[in-house]
């Protein structure tokens, strides 16, 4: 079905992955065209040394660059390009991630559902596009509930295929975001150096009252990124893995300070502790193997 009079500005941000990137785009102009939308994007190109910025100014008219300075990682880049885009005169906003690629009915049914859902719930809600790996079909990121009550920063993943499903969390790969969602919540929180600003965004709606639902079928495809080489990987020494949960890619102390205080209750200081005591704690024990890689936790439990 077809939506017309409808405005999306797509945010995503990249570093050194211009195959990804144009690939990303092009299938982002497919979806488009198959649901009948106006379409803009704004890409923030974090300084990458192999041309994706300028590659995307000759490619794609209908997208705006702007240059980063190549500090900036996930969540500022997220942050610089969504502050752009809420400027716009738009219906929705879209998150995506540069490496994933949509299918061609992506939009068509994120903007169905979110019509069904804003239909019977009565209020706008944010509409997490759920992601398979190719071939297998393992769903890889969307949607998140927490695993238990004493641990409600370990979140597992939830879809269903014919229906959409509440969360509690949500990844940024690929995120509607309706307008009226947008002016309440505004922007990122640019605390966050990397990770952790898609599940905070996501919390803070909720808080605000809007929905949070993982849209039924799988959106497009984007592969998991692998725990070797990561403050998960026990086969580690612990010395590395205490700088890699420290680093702007794991767990860093002040960015994870401010998500267990604005998130955790009153118990947000055993929230805060628990991941850095874990990897501390796992060096008394004989290194393991490389765990199997799995789809990305936002939590660090």
């Amino acid at each position: 079905m077809n939506v017309p009079g409808r405005r999306i500005v797509a945010v995503l941000t990249c570093f050194n992955r211009k195959a990804l990137t144009l690939a990303c785009l092009e299938a982002l102009e497919v979806a488009a065209r198959h649901a009948g939308v106006e379409l803009s994007a704004i890409v923030v190109d974090d300084a990458s040394p192999d041309g994706t910025g300028a590659a995307v100014r000759e490619r794609f008219a209908w997208v705006e660059v702007i240059d980063g300075p190549g500090d900036l990682f996930w969540n500022r880049g997220m942050h610089r390009g969504f502050g752009r885009a809420l400027q716009r005169d738009a219906t929705h906003y879209l998150w995506i991630n540069d490496d994933t690629h949509l299918v061609p009915q992506a939009l068509t049914m994120l903007l169905s559902q979110a019509d069904t859902l804003h239909r019977v719930q009565g209020r706008p809600s944010i509409v997490v596009g759920a992601t398979a790996e190719r071939g297998s079909g393992t769903i890889t990121y969307g949607g998140r509930v927490a695993s238990s009550r004493w641990r409600p920063f370990r979140y597992r993943l939830v879809y269903n295929e014919r229906e959409p499903v509440p969360c509690v969390a949500m990844e940024g790969n690929c995120v509607l975001i309706p307008r009226e969602v947008a002016q309440r919540i505004g922007n990122l929180d640019p605390t966050f150096e990397h990770a952790m600003g898609d599940t905070d965004y996501g919390l803070r709606a909720r808080a605000a009252g809007f929905g949070l639902y993982v849209a039924a079928g799988v959106v497009g495809y984007c592969s998991t990124n692998p725990v070797g080489g990561t403050y998960f990987d026990t086969s580690l020494p612990l010395a590395r893995r205490w700088r890699l949960i420290r680093s702007r890619k794991g767990l860093p102390v002040r960015s994870w300070l401010h998500f267990s205080r604005r998130h955790g209750g009153f118990m947000w200081p055993v929230h805060f502790a628990w991941p850095y005591a874990k990897v501390l704690l796992s060096g008394l024990r004989p290194r393991a193997s490389v765990a199997a890689p799995g789809a990305r936790s936002s939590s660090a439990g």
